[in-house]
C-alpha cells in the first residue's frame, strides 16, 4: 500500500493504538550492576537486608557507653572504667557500646567531653531496612539507584532493554537525525544501532528485515515524492499500515511491522522527528518496556497558542520566569527547535489555548 498526497490522514490516536497494538514487552535479562544504568527495572528490587546489618561507627573514635559521661568536660572529667576500644568509621560498635567518642574527647584514661546516645553511629538499618523499595518495576536506572543496589550487596539485577534499530535513507549530509533519536532513545532505556541505506526500496526493506532488534525507526524518505521510498520500502518487508497521519508536523510518518516488529517511518524534518518521536516513538517505547505510558506536568501559558482544527498539532516551548513561551512547531528553525525544552500537544479538536491557560506539558 503506498498512500497519495491527498489520501486521508490517520488521526492520531489510532495510529498510536495500531503502533502499540504491534508491541510487546522485551524479555528481561539480567545484567551486571555496571551494565545496567539507563536501563529499566524489570521488577520492584527490594533491599535483601538492613544495611548496615548492625550498628556502625561513622567516625573515628572511641566506642564507648554514652551514659557513663554525663557532664564531662574540661573541667569535669570522667574517668573511664576500662580501656576504650578504639573504632574507625564503617566499623561495627563492640557489644555494650552506643556511642562513639571523637579522639580530643579522651586524655589518658580520662573523658573530657560529653557524648550522647547514638553521637557518631549508623544505626542498623540506618541506610536501608529490609524490603525497602530500591527500584519500582519500571524505573529507569541512574546511577544514585547503582550506589544503594551495590550498598546492599546486589551485584546484577534484571532489567528491560529496547533494542532499536535506526534505518537512515538516503545520504544526508550531515546525518543530525540519528545521533539526536539515538540520545532519546537512551534517554527512554533503550539501545539503537544505525544503518545508512539508499533511499530506495529494496535496500530499506533489506535492512528492515536484517535489523537485530525489537522495533525499528526508518528515518527520512517518508514524503509521497518520487524519491522518497520508506513506505515502499516498509510495504516490501512486511505491511505497511499507514502512511499519512494526522499530526502537524509529521503528516508523513507511517507504521507497519515486518517479522513480527514494529516499524515506524520518521520524517527527516526535525520539528517533525521530534513530534513523533513524543507522540509515537517514545510511547511505543514504554510498551516495549512493560512500563506505563510517560505522563506529562502542568505549566502556565505566558502567550496564546493558536492551532487549526482537524490535526494533532505539536508545539514547541520554552521555559520562562512565567511558565512556558511558545516558539512554534511546523518548520520551526533549528535554532528555535534546539532551544525548546517542553512540547505540547494540541488535540485537533481545539483552535489553540489562550495566555494562563494550565497546559500538559512533555519535557524532552
Amino acid at each position: 500500500m503506498r498512500r497519495s498526497a491527498s489520501a486521508a490522514l490517520m488521526p492520531l490516536d489510532a495510529a498510536r493504538a495500531l503502533l502499540l497494538g504491534l508491541a510487546r514487552p522485551v524479555a528481561a535479562q539480567t545484567v551486571a550492576l555496571a551494565e545496567a544504568s539507563g536501563g529499566l527495572a524489570a521488577e520492584p528490587v527490594l533491599a535483601p537486608r538492613d544495611v548496615p546489618a548492625t550498628p556502625t561507627a561513622l567516625r573515628d573514635g572511641y566506642a564507648v557507653e554514652a551514659a557513663l559521661f554525663g557532664g564531662a568536660s574540661p573541667y569535669a572529667p570522667v574517668r573511664l572504667p576500662g580501656a576504650p576500644v578504639w573504632v574507625e568509621a564503617g566499623d561495627g560498635l563492640p557489644a555494650g557500646t552506643d556511642a562513639v567518642l571523637p579522639p580530643e574527647g579522651l586524655e589518658g584514661r580520662d573523658a573530657v567531653a560529653e557524648v550522647f546516645v547514638r553521637e557518631g553511629v549508623r544505626e542498623a538499618g540506618g541506610d536501608f531496612r529490609m524490603d525497602e523499595a530500591l527500584l519500582e518495576a519500571g524505573e529507569r536506572i541512574a546511577p544514585r539507584h547503582l550506589l544503594a543496589l551495590a550498598s546492599c550487596g546486589l551485584s546484577a539485577i534484571p532489567i528491560r532493554r529496547p533494542r532499536i534499530a535506526l534505518v537512515v535513507t538516503g545520504t544526508p549530509a550531515p546525518d543530525a537525525l540519528s545521533p539526536f533519536l539515538t540520545a532519546l532513545i537512551a534517554g527512554q532505556g533503550g539501545t539503537t544501532a544505525t544503518v545508512a541505506v539508499p533511499d530506495a526500496p529494496e535496500p530499506i526493506a533489506e535492512a528492515i528485515l536484517a535489523a537485530q532488534a525489537d522495533a525499528v525507526l526508518v528515518i527520512g524518505g517518508t514524503g509521497f515524492g518520487r524519491s522518497d521510498h520508506s513506505a515502499a520500502g516498509l510495504a516490501r518487508a512486511g505491511r505497511l499500515l499507514a502512511h499519512g497521519l494526522a499530526l502537524r508536523p509529521g503528516e508523513t510518518a507511517g507504521l507497519g511491522e515486518a517479522a513480527g516488529r514494529p516499524v515506524l517511518l520518521v520524517p527527516g524534518a526535525p520539528e517533525a522527528a521530534l513530534a513523533v518521536f513524543v507522540t509515537l516513538a517514545r510511547p511505543l517505547l514504554a510498551a516495549l518496556s512493560g512500563t506505563a505510558p510517560p505522563t506529562g506536568r502542568p505549566a502556565v501559558l505566558a502567550k496564546k497558542v493558536a492551532s487549526g482544527i482537524g490535526l494533532s498539532e505539536i508545539v514547541y516551548l520554552r521555559r520562562c520566569a512565567d511558565g512556558v513561551v511558545p516558539l512554534g512547531g511546523v518548520d520551526l528553525p533549528l535554532r528555535q527547535l534546539v532551544d525548546a525544552d517542553a512540547v505540547l500537544l494540541v488535540p485537533p479538536e481545539r483552535e489553540g489555548y489562550p495566555e494562563g491557560t494550565t497546559i500538559e506539558v512533555w519535557d524532552w
